[in-house]
């Protein structure tokens, strides 16, 4: 249990510790992210990772039913560990450290990939019925709460220097690999099969072009604020969604699919995996919008410097993390004596009532208002995701535990790439439609002529939704071009570019955005509380 929660927090850091330490990386490697034609670099730094792991779980799982879980959870160690020392040694700069950036998160992606569709199955070999919840929850919420902590951890780390967010997974990666491969022996079943290439083919590729998908429709097309008509994205949707019916098409005619669809007839794991998914997509929702909020609002309206913001939003969302780690292992323990469903499913009804919560806070809010709110969304998220996770694993037949593992963390990792599609392209329509008369209005009041003002009213939004999310003031480069800011009296150029021009202009279209995704995220939560509810009691497949 202590090897695997120490893989499963790593990886799941790593896909967080990023995001904060995003403005300091560009600085690093000297790219403006949120220059013409930068924004996809900035978007493939936070998705390549998330993408690889939702595409390739399930096929690593099944590779661990094959040749053994261990094997392929060790291997996994060790390419993460080497690709974050890659990644650390970045020699290039601009576009070029950008790519090589890029490409060695997607190795790294490979190994976490490994650790994560793994873990839990070999947790499950390991323990038996009435400590695997006990187990599991220890083991899911360190992956919920690395998460989190990614955010203070990468805020802490970029203040010594931007490599360091990647200098700290190499000797804890070291140690680790070194320690499973000394330490972790094959317990489960393991069964000789064939690779099923074509399952394997048409669901990776149909997986990616989805998502891909995703990564070019929240980005700015012709003179729309998204790119959800542009032909390479409807190309994209429309590709992925044949490639996956024929992936479906395929997994019901092999003899050995990689897809166990046959699992889901079984009623806990399918009614599982659906609230897992919906719950993933609200919660990532969840995570981006409050660091907007934090970073690009609350933190700089309350004296905050935009270079401290980062680390003040990761700190500022503790007790999220604290939620996490009440209420998960005592869940996961408790779901062993009591069954998973009135804790899942009261879990995600507390964790909409949090959503609720949220949407009617003002912009400036109290800490403590939001404090308690954000922990109380914790403590339902760990009273799901712990009972949700053992009956999961619990119901399949122990043969079929890495694939079920791996189908598992793809649901997860697929709803929080979705959940960024999803809420950034609802955030932005909010944007687009009360943005630009603020920017206008507000430039005008600052002395900026007209015609500027409108000008820059005018760019798509999406550049000033990443500044928010970036923790920095866009208004000097949206009015750099035009070197308006030069001509202007000291005092207004000194306010179009301090604290609080910034924070306070956007906030009321974004607390207009606000309202939407999490009541949208508030509405998954319920559904998710439904597909919890349908599980049924459980029925062990142990002998």
């Amino acid at each position: 249990m202590s090897n695997t929660t120490l893989g499963v927090f790593m990886a799941v850091l790593d896909g967080s510790i990023v995001i904060i330490a995003l403005p300091a990386i560009f600085r690093g490697i000297g790219l403006d992210p949120l220059a013409a034609g930068n924004i996809g670099y900035l978007l493939w730094m936070i998705m390549g990772y998330l993408l690889v792991t939702a595409v390739l779980v399930v096929a690593l799982g099944r590779l661990g039913d094959i040749y053994g879980r261990v094997r392929i959870y060790n291997l996994g160690f060790a390419v993460f560990s080497a690709a974050s020392l890659a990644l650390s040694l970045d020699p290039l700069h601009g576009q070029s450290g950008a790519l090589w950036l890029i490409g060695f998160r997607i190795v790294q992606a490979v190994g976490g990939a490994m650790l994560m569709a793994n873990s839990a199955a070999i947790l499950t070999d390991a323990f038996p019925a009435h400590q695997r919840g006990m187990a599991l929850g220890v083991n899911q919420i360190s992956a919920l709460a690395g998460q989190f902590l990614g955010l203070v951890a990468g805020g802490v780390l970029v203040t010594i220097d931007w490599r360091a967010v990647f200098w700290i997974n190499v000797p804890i990666g070291f140690i680790g690999t070194i320690w499973s491969y000394r330490t972790l022996r094959e317990i489960g079943t393991s069964r000789a099969a064939r690779i099923d290439w074509p399952g394997n083919l048409t669901f990776t590729c149909g997986a990616l072009a989805l998502l891909a998908a995703i990564t070019y429709g929240i980005q700015p097309y012709g003179g729309a604020s998204t790119g959800w008509t542009n032909p390479l994205v409807l190309g994209l949707l429309s590709g992925g969604v044949v490639l996956l019916l024929l992936f479906g098409v395929i997994e019901t005619r092999v003899a050995e699919p990689m897809f166990q669809l046959g699992l889901f007839r079984i009623r806990a794991f399918a009614a599982g995996n659906a609230a897992a998914l919906l719950t993933a997509i609200a919660r990532g929702g969840l995570q981006f919008m409050l660091i907007i909020w934090l970073q690009g609002i609350w933190l700089p309206l309350h004296g905050y410097d935009f270079a401290d913001t980062p680390l003040w939003a990761g700190i500022s969302m503790l007790p999220l993390t604290a939620g996490f780690l009440v209420a998960g292992p005592l869940c996961g323990f408790l779901s062993d004596r009591f069954g998973a469903r009135l804790f899942a499913t009261s879990g995600l009804v507390l964790m909409a009532g949090a959503f609720v919560g949220l949407l009617l806070l003002p912009v400036d809010f109290s800490y403590a208002a939001f404090a308690v709110l954000v922990f109380v969304s914790g403590v339902g998220q760990g009273m799901f995701s712990a009972p949700n996770t053992s009956s999961i694993m619990g119901a399949v037949p122990p043969e079929r535990r890495g694939v079920a593992s791996g189908m598992r963390a793809t649901f997860q990792n697929s709803g929080t790439s979705l959940s960024i599609g999803v809420f950034f392209s609802l955030m932005i329509i909010g944007l687009a439609s009360s943005l630009p008369h603020a920017l206008t209005t507000g430039l005008q009041a600052q002395g900026v002529p007209a015609p500027v003002a409108a000008g820059v009213a005018t760019l798509p939004p999406v550049a000033t939704l990443f500044a928010a999310f970036l923790g920095q003031n866009p208004i000097g480069h949206l009015l750099a071009p035009s070197g308006v800011l030069h001509t202007l009296p000291a005092h207004n150029a000194a306010a179009l570019t301090g604290n609080h021009f910034f924070p306070q202009l956007i906030s009321g279209p974004f607390h207009h955005g606000l309202t939407i995704v999490f009541g949208t995220a508030a509405g998954m939560a319920l559904i998710a509380a439904v597909a919890s509810l349908s599980r049924g009691k459980p029925q062990p497949v142990d002998r």
